[in-house]
């Protein structure tokens, strides 16, 4: 079973908050998935189809339970899905008419209602009815697993922007799309579906929902762990690369016993664990310019410090009389 089947088994399971509410409920599925056929005045036949049996079973006994309507029931089987579909018909009947007024699909004149009667939702438990039967009749939630999307798909932009204003009613941005000549409204947040499921009774799909969003946060935490250390071992690796070039560059040009003896200690360490990272930070690329060398001086505080270039051979070894820092100036 799907995450929108099992959404829908469980909305259909809610129980009415007041005795409007299955009314409601009824209107938006009739207004949503119903179909209206007209064979004369005042003569009207409505179809409802669904692939939820609960959702099946919800229609039939609001139909009944509600307005005492005949209906009859066909199970057809798609040859290319393999699912059962729910075929509920509603035979021309003398309370038909008087039926379909009643839940707002008709107005008194016998034209199509166009949006979404106010006294119909007038209470708040009567319009998140209203919300759950849309959502029984053509909703869609994505899988929690993957990326976070919800929709409801309606044939009228009124219908649409009925929808989209109850939702606000509550604080859920929902957003209309049109897709060809139909109306969808939706949202891509996880927290305004989990908001939407909390309001229309699905308080299990919720907890569901909810903790495949604590997964996916601890799973997105540990990708970006992982992946700052792996850019800071590259990093690393860079420096510690950077900074034998250019112990070679100066051991070449001064050699070993003419550098200060913390700079030799700090040399045979990096040589001897050239993949360590030091405890200075202090790791600037070398440029490998021909006419420039990097020059690198050692202090007490084990610290490497960049020092000014001078002129060849009138520089000689020593200790340098600020802060006791041993250095070395080479041309």
């Amino acid at each position: 079973m799907s995450f929108t089947a099992e959404v829908k088994d469980e909305l259909a399971r809610v129980l009415p908050e007041c005795s409007h509410c299955g009314k409601a409920t009824l209107a938006a599925l009739v207004r949503i998935e119903g179909t209206l056929f007209v064979s004369g005045p005042g003569r009207y036949r409505v179809e409802i189809a669904t692939d939820v049996p609960s959702v099946a079973r919800l229609v039939i006994k609001l139909l009944h339970g509600i307005y005492q309507l005949r209906t009859e029931l066909t199970v057809r089987r798609s040859v290319l899905h393999k699912t059962p579909n729910y075929l509920i018909e509603v035979p021309a009947q003398p309370h038909l008419p008087k039926s379909l007024l009643d839940l707002g699909v008709i107005t008194k004149e016998g034209g199509l209602e166009v949006g979404i009667r106010p006294d119909i939702v007038a209470k708040q438990c009567c319009a998140a009815a209203y919300v759950r039967g849309a959502f029984l009749g053509s909703g869609f939630i994505a899988n929690p697993r993957g990326d976070f999307h919800f929709e409801i798909t309606v044939e009228s932009e009124s219908l649409a922007e009925g929808l989209v204003a109850l939702l606000a009613d509550k604080g859920i941005k929902a957003r209309i799309m049109q897709r060809r000549s139909s109306y969808m409204v939706y949202l891509k947040s996880g927290n305004a579906i989990l908001e939407f499921l909390a309001f229309v009774g699905a308080h299990q799909c919720a907890l569901r929902l909810e903790q495949e969003r604590v997964v996916k946060s601890v799973r997105n935490d540990v990708n970006r762990m992982t992946n700052a250390e792996i850019a800071n071992q590259a990093k690393s690796s860079s420096a510690a690369v950077d900074q034998l070039f250019a112990i070679r560059t100066v051991l070449e040009a001064h050699g070993m016993e003419n550098l200060p003896p913390a700079l030799q200690e700090f040399i045979r360490l990096r040589v001897s664990f050239p993949t360590r990272a030091s405890r200075s930070s202090a790791s600037a690329r070398t440029r490998r310019s021909p006419n420039r060398r990097s020059i690198i001086a050692f202090g007490a505080s084990s610290s490497l410090r960049a020092k000014p270039q001078t002129e060849k051979g009138s520089g000689s070894a020593g200790n340098s009389p600020e802060d006791g820092m041993h250095s070395r100036k080479v041309g």
